[in-house]
């Protein structure tokens, strides 16, 4: 049998395992997939003493970029984006690749089409966000980055005036803020700034539609969740794991 899993912590609101563990019965595959709720990323030297037969893994928050200084070798646009979500171990070695980008690439062009766009916010600065940065950079769309730390991202949360949005035609929420199981929660927007020239991007999957874009559609924007992208991602990580 050959053992995959997932990496993170919390790990409630993920459906890594069902998706792969029904992937694997409806294929008639002799592999399995777990989670391990890592509270520290030092329990992984655990995990892999305990499971030799774990062939590769997925990595999500908080352990995206803090994954990197353990592993053997890390793919070009892994390293370029910073943050690693797949993990292919191979005799031993752990070699890191990002399937976030191909993800959210799929979706972005689903969600803008030809559009063009001006200028785009990205909330979050962390491993996600790296990933929608670098697919932003590659279709030259300028952007913005929002953090509730100043010294982290260009705006903070609090100066984020109705102005600001109206300029920025495409906001994408890269945090967990609303993610099951706080799904009442959002990111702390003026969202009467909005409007039916909006785009509003949410990488969350789970709920399927999130209160961010629920007040994004009540003030006429278009929405679009990260079930797309969390299906695009994991079909290209199953790619990565059974590549000889």
């Amino acid at each position: 049998m050959k053992r995959y899993g997932l990496i993170g912590h919390p790990l409630k609101h993920s459906m890594s395992r069902h998706l792969f563990n029904e992937k694997f019965e409806y294929e008639g595959l002799d592999c399995l997939y777990q989670h391990f709720d890592l509270k520290s990323l030092d329990e992984l030297h655990d995990v892999l003493e305990k499971y030799p037969d774990l062939c590769g893994f997925n990595v999500t928050i908080p352990y995206k970029e803090a994954i990197i200084p353990l592993l053997d070798e890390i793919d070009v646009v892994a390293k370029e984006v910073g943050a690693v979500n797949v993990v292919k171990i191979t005799d031993s070695k752990l070699k890191g690749y990002n399937t976030d980008v191909y993800g959210f690439e799929q979706l972005l062009n689903r969600a803008i089409k030809d559009r063009q766009i001006e200028h785009a916010l990205v909330l979050g600065t962390g491993g996600a966000s790296k990933a929608v940065q670098y697919v932003l950079k590659k279709k030259n769309i300028p952007y913005s980055t929002v953090s509730r730390s100043i010294e982290k991202g260009d705006y903070t949360y609090d100066t984020l005036t109705d102005e600001v949005l109206r300029q920025n035609h495409l906001i994408i929420n890269t945090t967990p803020v609303g993610m099951f199981p706080q799904i009442d929660n959002f990111p702390d927007l003026h969202y009467q700034g909005l409007s039916n020239k909006h785009i509003l991007i949410d990488l969350i999957y789970n709920p399927k539609e999130t209160a961010f874009m629920e007040l994004g559609k009540t003030w006429g924007a278009k929405v679009f969740g990260g079930i797309q992208m969390f299906e695009e991602q994991a079909k290209k990580t199953w790619e990565i794991f059974n590549r000889q």
